[in-house]
C-alpha cells in the first residue's frame, strides 16, 4: 500500500497549484482520503478530506472557498485543487488514506500516509 503526494511547488499570492494522491496497491474510491499540511515546529493539521461511502468533503476553515478534493476513481487519484494561494498556505502537504469510510480533520485517523510535498507560497 502506497500513496505518492505531488504537484507541489512555488507560486504566487493569488496562484494556483493541484496536488495529485495516487494510490498504488490499493483501491483508493474504498478509502477516505485527506490532506494536511505542516509546517516546521507544528503539528499536521488537516486542510481537507473526502470520504468513500457518500463523497462528502471537509474543508478547514483557513481555505474553505479557495480549495477543492476531488476523486478520479479511474486513475486511482485524489486531487486537491489549491486557488487564490497565500503565503500563509506555504508547508509541506501530505496525503493520508484510511479504510475507514468516513474521513476526518485528524490526523491519528489515517493509516496510511504519501511523502509530502512542498508548497511555497511568495512573491
Amino acid at each position: 500500500v502506497q500513496l505518492q503526494a505531488s504537484g507541489g511547488g512555488l507560486v504566487q499570492p493569488g496562484g494556483s497549484l493541484r496536488l495529485s494522491c495516487v494510490a498504488s496497491g490499493f483501491t483508493l474510491d474504498d478509502y477516505a482520503i485527506g490532506w494536511f499540511h505542516q509546517v516546521p515546529g507544528n503539528e499536521r493539521e488537516g486542510v481537507s478530506c473526502i470520504s468513500s461511502t457518500d463523497g462528502s468533503t471537509y474543508y478547514a476553515d483557513s481555505v474553505m472557498g479557495r480549495f477543492a478534493i476531488s476523486r478520479d476513481n479511474a486513475k486511482n487519484t485524489v486531487y486537491l485543487q489549491m486557488d487564490s494561494l497565500k503565503p500563509e498556505d506555504t508547508a509541506v502537504y501530505y496525503c493520508a488514506a484510511t479504510p475507514n469510510g468516513r474521513c476526518s480533520e485528524y490526523f491519528d485517523w489515517y493509516e496510511y500516509w504519501g511523502q509530502g510535498t512542498q508548497v511555497t507560497v511568495s512573491s
